[in-house]
């Protein structure tokens, strides 16, 4: 039982400072606040890890963890994947100009965020004509810095590219995306045929 007035929020405080001085270092401590705050997807949940995630990325550099990626600049970097709820926090190295074409993430979710340099991520919405032809709109362009996070829910479409010499970001997906893409078929990839994107 808490105690009760004061002491409570006391309580609460302690047991908050318990938890980040047992677990450790800031990906430990992202990692323990996902379990806690996980659940079906929700308005909710999604900025709970939104906020996670930008916390996340404003670590410090000399963790040694952060600091392994920047010195490795490994293009592709699994941080964590849980066994219970399947979701997965991956680390990206992108180079200046590498574009990866509109794509959606089938019926998963995914948070970008980015921890250095620079990214833009354009979003489209996907057309059909009365012939059944599809193309893609290009519905905005977001330049996402040091700290920010985007968030694709089932069924958007973005692309992105690096404007930076090198950027860092996270990524969190909800579940695994290449068993999502190779063994199930639900991720759908654009490709540009006459200066428009479609299937």
């Amino acid at each position: 039982m808490l105690p009760s007035g004061n002491q409570s929020h006391k309580y609460i405080l302690n047991e908050s400072l318990r938890k980040h001085i047992m677990v450790g270092n800031s990906l430990d401590i992202f990692i323990q606040e996902m379990k806690d705050s996980w659940g079906p997807l929700s308005s909710e949940v999604v900025a709970c890890i939104q906020i996670h995630l930008e916390t996340l990325a404003n670590a410090s550099p000399d963790e040694v963890w952060l600091s392994t990626l920047h010195k490795n600049a490994s293009p592709y970097v699994e941080l964590y994947r849980d066994p219970v709820c399947g979701f997965i926090l991956l680390a990206h190295t992108e180079t200046i100009d590498l574009y990866r074409p509109p794509h959606d993430h089938g019926k998963s979710w995914v948070i970008y965020v980015v921890q250095s340099g620079e990214i833009e991520m354009r979003s489209y919405a996907r057309i059909e004509d009365q012939e059944g032809r599809v193309q893609l709109v290009k519905r905005n362009s977001t330049i996402v810095k040091p700290g920010q996070a985007m968030v694709y829910l089932p069924g958007d479409i973005h692309d992105t590219r690096c404007i930076s010499e090198t950027a860092l970001l996270f990524r969190f997906t909800e579940r695994d995306l290449k068993k999502e893409d190779k063994e199930e078929g639900r991720v759908t990839r654009f490709v540009e045929r006459e200066g428009i994107w479609t299937v």
